[in-house]
């Protein structure tokens, strides 16, 4: 059983008059995707050269989920996540050269080239990983919600994971401690529409109202365009002030899709190349941002490309450095493995 894509957008007057969108807001949601689109397909040719080593999932088709979250987000919010988490790190403002060192393995890595791909952190940026065991993020996310809370930061954790994930059953303990607790969390369930190979009718039981798991505990749930980077800035919106507010945790299910596999070794045989084209014709998160900035007279069609331009220099300017930054020195094997406390 393939997923359900929605149907075409329809055409209509000005999307971003219509809408009235921030043009400055709307121009950085543009760069901001476009910077975690064209770093992915870098790190996808790195992987195919063998420059990067173990696992690597790519975050191509979904940046509009991160984007429209971290763009109503303030200083001192945090974001957890899984292991599908370039797009996340370059969201909170760390640094591309820094990410794809991380990537290769390099000593000029976030995680001085110890992590890789799924296991980097920044603790200036408040990003707690990439996490490789599925679902493991969310209780941690919990607990980072508990610590907000009890020193009063005012703060708000961003706990995502996939439609996957959301069936393990330690996210269920972590949603009846939040609920319990009134923690400042927002769940964030990004809803792909596929759980590695296996498409989301077919392992969840509730189908795709994936943002109704959080009834039993009290927990409200919405379900969001998750290729619209404005509904999920407005729902993001919504849900964090909900959180911060102190009324507790809140769901909400991110209707998004991946290009490309599971993970560089998944050739993505359970669905048709149909699908997948359908979708990046009708419902790229990027060509419809660009599309509100052609039409809506923001920017040119040449304004863009000097963008693309732009950001193409940025990830080639990563690439080169985390190919050319040394390997970690074999002393590190005995760092940051245990603490005296």
């Amino acid at each position: 059983m393939t997923a359900k894509i929605p149907a075409k957008r329809k055409p209509g007057k000005s999307p971003a008059a219509k809408a009235n969108i921030n043009p400055e807001q709307l121009l950085a949601d543009y760069r901001e995707m476009l910077l975690i689109r064209r770093f992915e397909e870098k790190a996808g040719q790195l992987y195919g050269m063998g420059l990067i080593g173990g696992f690597c999932h790519l975050y191509i088709g979904q940046e509009a989920v991160v984007v429209g979250m971290q763009a109503v987000a303030i200083e001192g919010d945090a974001v957890i996540t899984s292991y599908r988490d370039h797009g996340h790190m370059l969201a909170c403002g760390m640094e591309p050269r820094g990410v794809m060192a991380e990537l290769t393995g390099r000593s000029g890595g976030y995680s001085k080239g110890k992590g890789g791909s799924m296991h980097m952190f920044s603790k200036e940026r408040n990003f707690y990983g990439g996490h490789g065991i599925v679902g493991a993020q969310m209780p941690l996310g919990t607990g980072i919600a508990f610590a907000m809370k009890y020193k009063e930061t005012g703060n708000v954790c961003m706990a995502y994971c996939g439609d996957g994930a959301i069936n393990q059953g330690q996210v269920y303990e972590a949603f009846n401690m939040a609920a319990l607790w009134s923690l400042p969390i927002v769940y964030v369930i990004e809803n792909n529409k596929y759980g590695m190979g296996t498409s989301v009718e077919r392992s969840s039981a509730s189908g795709a109202d994936l943002h109704n798991r959080g009834k039993a505990y009290g927990i409200p749930g919405l379900s969001v365009d998750g290729m619209d980077v404005n509904a999920v800035r407005e729902a993001a919106e919504r849900a964090l002030t909900h959180a911060r507010s102190g009324k507790g945790p809140i769901i909400l299910e991110m209707n998004t899709y991946r290009y490309r596999g599971h993970s560089m070794s998944d050739p993505a045989k359970y669905r048709s190349k149909e699908e997948v084209n359908k979708v990046k014709e009708h419902h790229d998160p990027i060509d419809h941002v660009k599309t509100m900035l052609v039409d809506g007279g923001i920017s040119t069609a040449e304004d863009l490309k000097a963008i693309d331009k732009e950001i193409k220099v940025i990830v080639s300017d990563a690439a080169e450095f985390a190919q050319t930054s040394p390997l970690p020195d074999a002393s590190e094997l005995w760092n940051d493995v245990l603490v005296d406390a």
